[in-house]
């Protein structure tokens, strides 16, 4: 680890001397951070998560406590994970092959989850690689993520479905005529063939 890099670690935390922390972020009690993963500046580590090798985190991302990122995960900026969430990273998993013999790390192939530029997972949902969540949306606590996430959208239920739309707030949209709008603020989206889309002021 960077010893430049003025994190804070809890001593009871386990970083590999080759991670990456940004600036300003802080590893928290017996969490781990395995072998070349990457944390931007101001990241939250959470009490008893785990980061997988090689996983990279955004700028200003909060894994809270006892969430399992496993790797190729990746997080660009402003990430929520909540607690005990779980990013997978094998389709098929199995302890051991076919003929009874112990699988090994040389024995499959680690697929990951991609979360886009400020969604949110909720406390206890499940993602199951490989998906991509879009930018903004909001994963409900308890779900189940079975297939790629459109931006900006509310996903909840096992599996996962869109319930709704949900703005940079976090806020659930409000259908409004023809755009949906986040009542805290008045930001306007449009919604063509099943995509959101920002509306910009002229």
């Amino acid at each position: 680890m960077d010893e430049l890099s003025d994190a804070k670690v809890d001593p009871s935390a386990d970083v590999a001397a080759t991670a990456q922390i940004g600036r300003g972020s802080s590893v928290w009690h017996l969490a781990q951070v395995r072998e070349n993963a990457v944390l931007g500046t101001q990241c939250i580590i959470g009490r008893g998560a785990y980061i997988g090798s090689g996983v990279v985190l955004g700028d200003n991302c909060k894994v809270q406590n006892y969430a399992l990122v496993y790797e190729p995960a990746v997080l660009e900026a402003g990430v929520f994970i909540g607690p005990a969430v779980v990013l997978t990273n094998d389709t098929y998993p199995r302890a051991i092959s076919a003929d009874g013999s112990i699988k090994s790390a040389h024995d499959w192939t680690p697929v990951g989850v991609t979360i886009r530029t400020g969604a949110a997972i909720g406390a206890r949902a499940v993602c199951v690689a490989p998906v991509e969540i879009g930018r903004w949306a909001t994963v409900a606590a308890g779900a189940v993520v079975t297939k790629d996430v459109p931006a900006f959208a509310l996903m909840a239920g096992v599996p996962a479905r869109r319930i709704g739309w949900v703005g940079k707030s976090g806020l659930r949209l409000v259908e409004s005529e023809s755009f949906w709008v986040c009542p805290q603020t008045g930001e306007k989206y449009s919604e063509i063939d099943g995509v959101l889309r920002e509306e910009v002021d002229a």
